[in-house]
């Protein structure tokens, strides 16, 4: 199968029309639609449904689109370093890191180093879940990858087994609210039976979430929260706690300059802050020179 016919499909998925794709692929609409129609022979199913318009995948296309989507975007990263090497330059190390810390924490860590000229955030990363860092690094799409932790014990449905870790920092959650238009706190804990406070919650099952759970569990008092939302990124729930929506915990750094500004205050005291480690993974299989001369730099390494 050619890397062109990954990219045809990618093309007519995002076009949903012959024409418009076969003209972005610089192609005759002929010459298009007899490439598709190849690639189905070749993987044996169909992959466009041709009855609708605007044309629509198949549930075999849509999968089919994803996989297309990664090993093109693989087979691009390959060709960038490919080139780095043949133009003599040292191979880039590309980091994968949640929105929340291309702000302040990855630029802060990697100038610590003294390697930022040398590793480069992944920036596809940037909407991922936890789950996707480790499939990432499994399929060398990244070299590394920064995840908070949590310090404490909590249920975490992610397999970690294939990669290593070192921590390199360390982070809170903390509970924050924003103000009513009479100036009051919105929201605040621990929150009543009868009036719990409204909370702008992350999935339970995602890395946030699964710690910040585990935490009200291991206090000694009752917490009393209604669940307005649930957004798995920090950075879209940081938004509708300044729009005074509710409270919820956010990464100490992010939220360090509204707190200073008044924008935003606490929603408890310290008690409710939730202690994170800053883990920086890497897959075991995955090696190669200016990769494995960071890591040797870096902190003796946990597993």
């Amino acid at each position: 199968m050619e890397i062109r016919w990954l990219e045809d499909f990618i093309a007519l998925a995002r076009t949903r029309h012959f024409s418009r794709a076969a003209d972005d692929q610089h192609v005759t609409q002929p010459t298009f639609s007899r490439r598709i129609k190849l690639l189905e022979e070749e993987m044996g199913v169909t992959l466009i449904n041709r009855q609708t318009l605007p044309l629509s995948l198949t549930p075999a296309g849509e999968e089919f689109l994803t996989l297309c989507e990664q090993v093109t975007e693989r087979v691009r990263l390959t060709r960038d370093r490919l080139r780095e090497i043949n133009a003599g330059q040292q191979r880039r190390i590309m980091v994968a890191a949640p929105q929340s810390l291309l702000g302040h924490s990855l630029p802060e860590w990697l100038a610590s180093t003294g390697w930022q000229d040398r590793v480069q955030p992944y920036l596809r990363a940037t909407g991922w879940v936890a789950n996707d860092y480790f499939q990432a690094l499994a399929r060398a799409e990244c070299d590394l990858a920064i995840c908070y932790w949590p310090v404490g014990r909590c249920d975490l449905e992610i397999d970690t087994s294939a990669s290593t870790y070192k921590v390199i920092g360390h982070e809170r959650l903390i509970p924050v609210t924003g103000l009513s238009p009479q100036g009051e706190p919105s929201a605040a804990l621990p929150g009543t039976r009868a009036h719990p406070s409204p909370w702008l919650a992350y999935p339970k099952r995602g890395l946030l979430g699964s710690a910040i759970k585990a935490h009200l569990a291991r206090l000694p008092h009752s917490t009393y929260l209604n669940a307005q939302s649930e957004n798995l990124y920090a950075a879209g729930i940081k938004e509708l706690v300044l729009l005074g929506y509710g409270m919820s915990w956010l990464p100490e750094r992010s939220v360090a300059k509204e707190l200073t500004q008044g924008t935003l205050v606490r929603a408890g005291d310290s008690r409710w802050d939730v202690p994170m480690e800053l883990r920086l993974y890497r897959h075991q299989l995955q090696r190669h020179a200016e990769l494995d001369k960071f890591w040797s730099e870096l902190a003796p390494s946990r597993s």
